[in-house]
């Protein structure tokens, strides 16, 4: 089916079920019907009506942009005279509906409101009836009226032992004079003061030993409340008259089981076959050998960093524990050692329960790939051993093999599988950080990695062959739950290109697409810095920032400057001018600044529906020993994650129009990309998508000759191609697989006023462009 026939398919198939959706009652009884339209009426914006959304226990049929009830569309193709249909299934049955669910939505949002501090809320409904085509719409309309407030608040702590704890930790505070008396958010304080003490040494402390008193007498005005939050001691009976004060805990010893086994239920634990190792205050339990030095567990430890007991501190060994990859169950528990009763801190033991992983293990991977049309097979056969040196080192060696089809230049008939790849890469992560900041607080959130890896790879393609041969030496850290950072101090690409088909080379006419395909070296030091706060768990709004910085070449500039090392001189042949520059290792090495920065939102409309918008902006300055940009730090645009209507590498930069049989390899120095994706569940495991994506890539260096290609200020937004279309993506639980087809509505390298294909030309297949990827595209 030809791209445009299957785009107009694909609409004229949503068009087809929306009129379902719309139109067809079929399936309601008679004298009953279809709930079309729930909605909520309020005029105060503090309030979330999202949330109040969520309180109605009758909601309409699911939506697909707002409006259209594709699965009940969907149900609705269904015979009458069946009971089950394949549409019946995948599809949604018709929301009939309920007097009796409207009155509780009513009491439900009544409750949520009070909760909220809106206790004179008033809530009512009306409902519309649509006779004819036997529909309602239901309105919940809401007077919230004012709230009740917080006038002052005030402690009642009876153990002064904590009093001072807990009035001077106002930073994180989350009540205060003046907010609105919100039943959630004192039950969030009451659990921040809980941790706040179990953080010093309360181990026992409870959210239990918290309660409110408010009051409304004293105030003069009864939507005013006095706070008063009683903090009780260690006794909650409160049977004696004394103060009964609240024990702190030091965590004095260590008990680690590293190849812990859980025992059955009803069974008994066999002890007897187990070794002891008594380094105080650690006692290591294991069997037959100690498999990982102690000093792991010394340098993961973060409870004794304090000297009382901290939770704080429990969750830091935890997920540093977990990010070792050496176990499959963690388990962290304590228990009290008996002490005199006079004793006034208390003493716990911890007992570490560890399940080891197996130490190696091999997997083969075998997978097909596309890329921008071209077919191939890729097989990977991997081996792992995850304790090398027995501390928790993870060593990795992957070698790669593949076969790819790809069109010689000039051969538009050849099918063969003509383009060999064979790669070795190996890697080794070390849990700590190589360098004198051992205590930084960098590193105070999780154990930091130290990662070093050593790769080669060999690439024979029909009009060149290549190897690759790079080194990497970096770390990996979290410095937050949400922030991630990944440094390189050492980043050595090594590219040796040879054996290329004249034919190939002579038809390239871009410059820089030209000047890439030499022999160059890369040294380079970059960090990146992630800020996601996504949570796969539950489904809601999520932001993420990712912006990275590299910078290469001058390193190696200031050494050769500093022994006043001889350059080497020769004709560009590229540029026709005379040339000098340095070498290393008798190959021209590249100096560059780059950086980028990418932001995603994603908003959770419901449970069924979501938009994500992404936006890209990427800048790479070559300049000094080579002042052009190796070919893969270029920018490129189009293809399944980027501008989805133009094909990868085939839109740019700028207004250029590359001929027809050319290399389809257009890359630049700059970047800019927005997009926006609409996501709906459609059927089963599969989920539809809509999308508007728009940007393009120019060129920075004034030596390109390409027409069109270079940045300017005052045009570039007149340069940004767009483009829309629909996707469907099958979900298998460990991967997406997606497939997007994308329509051209802008194309820049058209002439200036006609740009806009829709109006201006017929659509045809060259408009189109269909996508295949794993996994979503941002």
């Amino acid at each position: 089916m030809r791209k445009e026939k299957l785009f107009l398919f694909l609409i004229e198939l949503l068009i087809t079920v929306s009129f379902f959706s719309c139109s067809s009652t079929k399936f309601v009884p008679d004298g009953k019907y279809l709930l079309n339209d729930t909605d909520v009426e309020i005029d105060n914006r503090s309030i979330n009506k999202e949330e109040l959304r969520t309180q109605i226990r009758q909601k309409e049929n699911l939506k697909i942009l707002g409006f259209i009830k594709f699965h009940l569309g969907l149900y609705n193709l269904s015979s009458e005279k069946k009971e089950e249909g394949w549409f019946k299934r995948i599809g949604e049955a018709p929301v009939i509906y309920d007097e009796f669910m409207m009155e509780r939505s009513k009491k439900q949002l009544k409750l949520y409101l009070k909760n909220k501090g809106y206790y004179d809320a008033e809530v009512s409904s009306s409902v519309r009836y649509k006779e004819r085509k036997q529909k309602v719409n239901v309105t919940y309309h809401i007077e919230p009226g004012v709230p009740y407030r917080i006038r002052n608040y005030t402690y009642q702590i009876q153990d002064k032992n904590i009093e001072s704890l807990i009035l001077r930790d106002t930073t994180d505070q989350l009540i205060g004079g003046g907010n609105i008396f919100d039943v959630d958010v004192l039950n969030n304080e009451r659990t921040r003061i809980a941790n706040h003490l179990k953080n010093f040494g309360y181990y026992y402390f409870s959210e239990n030993y918290i309660t409110y008193l408010a009051d409304t007498s004293l105030t003069g005005n009864p939507k005013l409340v006095d706070l008063l939050i009683e903090v009780a001691d260690n006794d909650l009976e409160d049977e004696v008259d004394s103060i009964q004060p609240h024990k702190k805990y030091r965590v004095e010893s260590y008990s680690i089981t590293p190849d812990f086994v859980s025992v059955p239920l009803g069974g008994s634990k066999e002890t007897t076959d187990q070794d002891t190792l008594l380094d105080p205050p650690y006692t290591f339990l294991y069997r037959d050998k100690l498999k990982h030095k102690p000093e792991l567990f010394y340098n993961v430890n973060r409870i004794e960093d304090d000297p009382y007991y901290s939770l704080s501190n429990v969750e830091k060994t935890y997920r540093s524990l977990v990010q070792l990859r050496q176990f499959r169950v963690v388990n962290l528990s304590f228990e009290e050692v008996d002490t005199l009763v006079n004793d006034t801190v208390g003493i716990l033991k911890s007992n570490f329960q560890l399940t080891a992983l197996p130490r190696q293990g091999f997997s083969v991977d075998l997978e097909g790939t596309n890329s921008s049309g071209n077919l191939g097979v890729a097989g990977n056969l991997n081996y792992q051993h995850r304790n090398l040196f027995r501390g928790a080192e993870i060593f990795n060696l992957n070698l790669k093999g593949a076969v790819e089809r790809q069109q010689r230049f000039g051969d538009d008939g050849n099918l063969d599988f003509n383009t060999r790849e064979f790669g070795l890469e190996g890697s080794l992560t070390l849990p700590k950080f190589l360098n004198p900041l051992k205590r930084s607080r960098l590193f105070s959130y999780q154990v930091p990695q130290t990662i070093f890896s050593l790769g080669f790879n060999y690439q024979r393609r029909p009009d060149y062959t290549r190897t690759i041969t790079n080194l990497k030496y970096g770390y990996n850290w979290k410095s937050s739950p949400v922030r991630s950072h990944f440094l390189n101090v050492l980043d050595f690409n090594f590219v040796n290109l040879y054996e290329f088909n004249d034919d190939f080379i002579n038809s390239i006419r871009d410059l820089y697409i030209k000047s890439s395909f030499t022999d160059h070296l890369i040294f380079a030091l970059n960090y990146t810095q992630v800020n996601n706060n996504q949570n796969l768990k539950r489904r809601s709004d999520y932001n993420y920032m990712k912006w990275s910085f590299e910078s290469a070449g001058n390193m190696l500039s200031a050494y050769s400057n500093l022994l006043n090392r001889t350059k080497e001189t020769s004709v560009d042949t590229i540029f026709g001018v005379e040339t000098s520059y340095h070498e290393m290792l008798g190959v021209r090495y590249a100096q560059y600044l780059k950086g980028d920065f990418e932001y995603r939102y994603g908003h959770m409309i419901d449970d069924y529906n979501t938009v994500v918008g992404r936006a890209f902006i990427g800048v790479a300055m070559p300049y000094g020993n080579f002042d052009v940009l190796p070919f893969e730090k270029k920018y490129f645009s189009g293809g399944a994650n980027s501008i989805r209507a133009w094909q990868v590498r085939s839109l740019g930069p700028g207004t250029y129009d590359a001929p027809r049989n050319a290399y389809p390899n257009q890359s630049g120095d700059i970047k800019l990309e927005a997009n926006l994706e609409y996501r709906y569940r459609f059927v089963w495991r599969i989920e539809g998508a809509f999308f508007l994506d728009a940007g393009n890539i120019w060129a920075i260096n004034k030596k390109d000759n390409r027409p069109g290609a270079q940045f300017y200020f005052d045009s570039f937004y007149k340069q940004i191609a767009v483009g829309t279309g629909m996707g469907l993506r099958f979900d298998f639980t460990y991967f997406i697989f997606r497939l997007d087809l994308g329509m051209k509505l802008r194309d820049p390298s058209l002439p200036a006023g006609k740009r806009s294909i829709i109006g201006n030309y017929p659509i045809s297949s060259e408009h189109f462009n269909l996508t295949f990827a794993i996994g979503y595209p941002f």
